[in-house]
């Protein structure tokens, strides 16, 4: 049996991390049998990071990492079928949102004040004294520096905002009128892509890449569609 280890769910979603609804989602799309485990213990993960998997023994680290090692042991159902342009596509659609996209959002969560009110409350609320004032201050301190070191940190406010809406932007235009990324039929590029986009559509956070996002009709589709197929129990589209 896999066993998942991610974050506590959060702000109305599975999960408020990307990466570990990522995973989840994959998971549920690929039809694989696996068991959750809630945690905030990342210092036992085999890279420092959530999410990560347990698979009978065998500990596999990274959202990516772990969607190729699946791939690998029990087959490809989403992603056998593409030749390699549509494979190609899809990378260039993973790029943009995990190594570009991301970013914006994470600024968004944990340096802009309104942002840092939900996460520290979401994320740390319930750690006990005086853990609940020490681990956010250490978390957001590395957060910061991380934003710094790619380098999204170090432009204003208004700039970050413009580079996250034109990633939604293209993304609606990527997307269009089809029903999935690739198609007619969902790949492992839309368990990227919606955990993304709901990361921003369907959390109590207002900020000017949600409103562009809530601005294309396609993508707030496909993020209830997404919901309803493969979390219909668990989303509260906002």
């Amino acid at each position: 049996m896999i066993t998942l280890y991610q974050f506590p769910p959060a702000f109305g979603l599975p999960n408020a991390s990307p990466f570990c609804l990522k995973l989840e989602l994959y998971l549920r799309m690929a039809g694989l049998p696996y068991r959750n485990r809630y945690t905030l213990e990342m210092h036992k993960a085999p890279k420092g990071k959530l999410p990560w998997i347990d698979d009978d023994g065998t500990a596999v680290a990274d959202s990516g990492l772990v969607i190729e090692y699946l791939k690998h042991k029990f087959g490809d159902p989403l992603d056998g079928p593409l030749d390699a342009s549509q494979s190609a596509h899809a990378l260039a659609i993973a790029r943009l949102i995990e190594e570009h996209l991301y970013w914006t959002v994470l600024y968004d969560r944990w340096i802009a004040p309104q942002g840092w009110e939900m996460t520290r409350a979401g994320f740390f609320g319930t750690l006990p004294w005086p853990l609940r004032m020490i681990v956010p201050w250490v978390a957001r301190r590395g957060i910061r520096a991380e934003l710094h070191g790619h380098g999204m940190g170090r432009h204003a406010p208004e700039q970050i905002h413009a580079l996250g809406i034109a990633d939604v932007d293209a993304l609606a235009i990527l997307l269009g009128r089809q029903d999935y990324f690739l198609g007619a039929r969902p790949t492992s590029i839309d368990a990227v892509a919606t955990a993304f986009l709901a990361n921003i559509l369907m959390v109590p956070l207002e900020t000017p890449i949600k409103a562009a996002a809530a601005g294309h009709a396609n993508l707030v589709a496909y993020c209830q569609r997404m919901a309803r197929q493969y979390f219909p129990a668990d989303y509260s589209p906002r």
